[in-house]
Order: structure tokens, then C-alpha cells, then sequence
């Protein structure tokens, strides 16, 4: 196959003189050629076993469809993995606005520690939090009122004669209710045997607590039926309240009810207190050699996530991962490979540092490099030029012509300073041109915009060259993905105390052009 390929370019002149066969040996050393993913459907299924889980709720409110189609998928997966593990504690690398963190913790109800780099980020996670808790809270009552019109439709299904005596005990209570309201009291046992305000309040959260197990004796002699739940709702608001305090007969509670009961209620708050705060938002820059202790005080055993971790941080979290003996897991989703640092890319610079590419010794003892350029087109989305979604090819128009401007005029052949995204704020290639010279700290004065606008004619009619160049580019990109996802496989393959490692494609590549996922699991003997 290497044979073949290889005639896609010149042997003396090593040009490109067959497009379409260098087409097909791109898609052939592409991830979804090689065969070496493990499918999602497949590692959900390992993973869980046959149990079925409850659907939860969908992010599509609180965030748009790139993020939501991210972060639904990715939590069920790192939500699988802990559960896999036994483990309740999630390390988010790179956590940016904390979308991924806080689904975490509200809907899989994960203790998550999101670490950035950026104190506005992190920041911008505590307000964004605290805002989607009212949000979260608003949906999940909106699901209840669904469930509560689910369980009258129900109702209204019965026979008459039931109907009736659900009037009865309605007016029973209405009235009883009403008493409560005069006198401050009621005894609620008369129409509801042995049911406790414990009970209610554990049905409401649907959770096993502490307080459920102070209260088991009582709680797993009878458990409330449809009826009581109903009867409980028609009372007044302060209803079960005053019944509770009111429980022993209206009487004298005895001493040790009175502990009792103290004890509950505290474990109660408590429970509520580590409930509303199991995201956590720090700020702290993370590298190879970060210890995890001197962040965290309270480190478990735990997973590390990374939804897009940039550049290096990406290498580097795996790094800790194998280091580290209380993460037991890891899924990261890189990208930003045009940041990666590279050991064999400058000879003169290779001193004694962590590098994010190569990772695996095989890499290394080959002294491979990409190079920029390769690592820029990494980052270009095949799936999406595939459906329609073209490249820019006027903003990268402009951008050659302002390189060949700052080379010839200035003699400027690198610099460290960006230009960013000036063409959607320029309005001619004039004002880009002026614009991307002070950004770059170069006196725009010295050229007239008669010289700009004869740099623009000059190249003007060699656009579509730059665009078939560009195009020739996003092919290539799966292949230099490819290759900077299987240096991180095969470092994690190289170590001992891995039990299984892979990747898995986690995302629709339109919606998430890094859609591959790095995942490691360590062996359950590991400590």
C-alpha cells in the first residue's frame, strides 16, 4: 500500500501529480481506517452491563448544541467509569466555564474539582454555577408538574367507586386541615398509619442519605403509596411541619427522641449543605510535575477529565494520570495541537523539559517531529468542509498577502505576536492591513493604501490556488491527528500499571471536530 501511495507524488521533483490517489491515503491512515477505536455503544455497555440507567436532563437548556452535544455524551461516559471504578471524586482539567463540571455534579451528583488556568474563567465558573442551580431547580420542578399530570391522568382512569372514596378522604382531610390551621395541630395517623415526615422528605429527594438510615426502623416498615403522597400535598404548606413536632401524641417528647431527632435534622443540613456545593472551581496552572495534594486537601481515589484540553495540558494530564496512584481513570479530549511543544522541532532548544509531542518512547527514539505547519492543519475539520461548512478563504487570503507585506516591506520573517481575529473587524482589506500592523507593534505610516491595495491585485487572482492548497490541507488533517492520538495510546500502553486503555470516538465530528477521546483505566490492583 506504502508503494502505491507513494506514486501520488513526483520521485524526482517530489511534487504532488495524483490528487485523487493522495486523497485515498489519507482516508486510509485516518482513525476511522485503521480500525483502532473502540466503539462508544461498546466501552457504554462494558462498562455498565445490562443495568438501565434513568434519562436525565438534557443540557440543550443551559448551554448551545456544540457544548450540550458535548457534555451529555462525555458525562454519561466519565459518570460509567466512576461508577465502574467506585469512585465518586472528578478532576476537570482545563475546566474552562465549567460547563462539563457542573452537569457533573447536578445530574450524576459527582464531587468535581474543575481546575483552570484562568481566574476569569474560574470565576465565571462560581457565577455561572450558582446561576444554573436556580436554572437546574426550575427544570426539575417542571419535570415533576409532568409527573404529577402523568399520575391524575392515572387517576382519572379508575372506576367510580374509587373516585368516591378519594372524595371521602379528601374531605376528611380538608377538614382536618382546616383544624390544623385554628388549632396549630393535627394527628395525621388517623388517615395515614405510620407514615413519618422522614419518609416524605426522602421520596421528595429520592436519595439514600444518612438521615434515611437514623430514621430505617421506621421508614422500612411502610412505605408511602400514591394515595399518601396525594393526601400529603392537598395540606397546608407548614402542615407536615407542625405534625412532626406534634408526633408523640401531641405530648412531652422524652430526652432521647429529642436527641434523636437533633441528630437527624443536623445530618439533614449537612446533607444539603455538601449536596448544593459538589463543584468546586480552582485556579491553578497545571503541568507534568503538579502535585494534585497541594490543590486538592481532600485527594480520593478519583478520575481526571479534560473536555478539550489545550495543547499540551492535554499530555500532560495523562502524565499525572500515570503518576498519580489515587486517579484510577482517565478521559481526555485534546485539542489545540498547533500548541503542542515538540522535543525534535528546535535542536537548539532541546534541553531538559516535558515536551506535549512525542509522548511514547517509539516516537522518540525516532526523533519524530511534525512541525507547525503539519500541527496547524491537524486542527482543520475534514467532516465539516465535507458537509458544506467551507474554509474562510478570504480571511486566509488576507492573511497571505499581509505575510508577504510584512516580510518585503519590513523584513519580518517571525514574530510572537498574533493577529487574531481582525478580519471580522476590518471593513476593506485597507483597514485588515492597518488594523494587523499595530497589532503586530509595525509603523503602519510608512505605507500608503495605494501599496496595500497593489499587494491585493497582485495576488488577487491566485486565490483559488490558496484555496485548493487549504483544501489539500484539511485532507491531510486526519492523518496528523492520527498520529499525535496514537503517540498518546502508545504512551499509556508503555506503562505497567495500565489495565486497558484506548480511544473512542465520542462526538458527531460535525458538531466537535476533536471528537476522540484518550481513556485509561488502571489496574484495580494498582493503589
Amino acid at each position: 500500500d506504502d508503494d502505491i501511495f507513494s506514486s501520488a507524488f513526483c520521485e524526482n521533483s517530489e511534487k504532488l501529480i495524483n490528487v485523487h490517489l493522495f486523497a485515498l491515503a489519507a482516508k486510509y491512515y485516518s482513525l476511522s481506517s485503521l480500525g483502532v477505536c473502540t466503539p462508544l455503544e461498546d466501552m457504554l455497555e462494558a462498562l455498565k452491563g445490562n443495568s438501565e440507567e434513568p434519562a436525565g436532563i438534557k443540557p440543550d437548556e443551559f448551554m448551545n448544541n456544540k457544548k450540550s452535544h458535548e457534555v451529555q455524551v462525555m458525562s454519561e461516559l466519565v459518570d460509567s467509569i466512576a461508577n465502574y471504578c467506585g469512585i465518586k471524586q472528578v478532576i476537570d482539567i482545563g475546566s474552562g466555564k465549567g460547563y462539563l463540571s457542573s452537569f457533573l455534579s447536578m445530574q450524576y451528583n459527582l464531587k468535581v474539582y474543575g481546575i483552570d488556568s484562568s481566574s476569569s474563567n474560574t470565576n465565571g465558573a462560581h457565577e455561572r454555577n450558582r446561576k444554573l442551580k436556580k436554572h437546574w431547580r426550575a427544570y426539575q420542578s417542571r419535570g415533576k408538574e409532568s409527573l404529577k399530570s402523568q399520575s391524575l391522568e392515572k387517576a382519572n382512569d379508575r372506576p367510580v367507586e374509587n373516585e368516591i372514596n378519594c372524595k371521602t378522604i379528601n374531605e376528611e382531610l380538608l377538614n382536618n386541615a382546616n383544624s390544623l390551621q385554628n388549632q396549630g395541630q393535627v394527628i395525621i395517623q388517623d388517615l395515614v398509619p405510620s407514615c413519618g415526615f422522614t419518609e416524605v422528605a426522602t421520596l421528595e429527594t429520592n436519595t439514600e442519605t444518612e438521615t434515611d438510615l437514623v430514621t430505617g426502623t421506621q421508614s422500612h416498615e411502610t412505605k408511602p403509596s400514591e394515595e399518601v403522597l396525594a393526601i400529603l400535598n392537598v395540606l397546608p404548606a407548614d402542615a407536615v411541619e407542625d405534625f412532626s413536632s406534634s408526633h408523640c401524641n401531641c405530648g412531652e417528647l422524652c430526652e432521647e427522641e429529642k436527641v434523636r431527632r437533633k441528630v437527624a435534622s443536623l445530618k439533614t443540613k449537612a446533607r444539603k449543605s455538601s449536596e448544593s456545593n459538589l463543584y468546586f472551581p480552582l485556579t491553578s496552572c497545571i503541568t507534568a510535575e503538579t502535585e494534585l495534594n497541594d490543590i486538592i486537601t481532600d485527594l480520593e481515589d478519583c478520575m481526571m477529565v479534560g473536555l478539550h484540553t489545550c495543547g499540551d495540558l492535554a499530555a500532560n494530564t495523562l502524565r499525572i494520570f500515570t503518576a498519580k496512584p489515587e486517579i484510577k481513570a482517565v478521559c481526555s479530549v485534546g485539542c489545540c495541537y498547533h500548541l503542542l511543544s515538540e522535543q525534535f522541532e528546535n535542536q537548539e532548544e532541546c534541553h531538559d523539559q516535558v515536551w506535549g509531542f512525542p509522548m511514547c518512547q517509539y516516537l522518540k527514539d525516532k526523533g519524530w517531529c511534525c512541525g507547525r505547519n503539519a500541527r496547524m492543519s491537524a486542527c482543520l475539520a475534514l467532516e465539516r468542509v465535507a458537509v458544506g461548512q467551507m474554509l474562510p478563504t478570504e480571511s486566509l487570503f488576507y492573511r497571505a498577502v499581509l505575510q508577504v507585506i510584512i516580510e518585503e516591506i519590513y523584513g519580518v520573517t517571525k514574530s510572537d505576536r498574533h493577529v487574531g481575529k481582525t478580519f471580522s473587524k476590518s471593513s476593506s482589506f485597507i483597514d485588515y492591513v492597518r488594523r494587523s500592523l499595530k497589532k503586530l507593534e509595525l509603523d503602519d505610516s510608512k505605507l500608503p493604501d495605494s501599496c496595500i491595495m497593489d499587494y491585493y491585485e497582485k495576488y488577487k487572482h491566485r486565490m483559488n490556488e490558496l484555496e485548493a492548497f487549504n483544501m489539500l490541507k484539511v485532507v491531510l488533517a486526519p492523518c496528523i491527528e492520527v498520529l499525535i492520538l496514537l503517540d498518546r495510546l502508545c504512551y499509556l500502553k508503555e506503562q505497567e500499571n495500565i489495565g486497558w486503555s484506548g480511544l473512542v470516538k465520542l462526538f458527531d465530528p460535525v458538531k466537535s471536530p476533536r471528537c476522540y477521546a484518550v481513556i485509561a483505566l488502571k489496574n484495580q490492583s494498582c493503589s
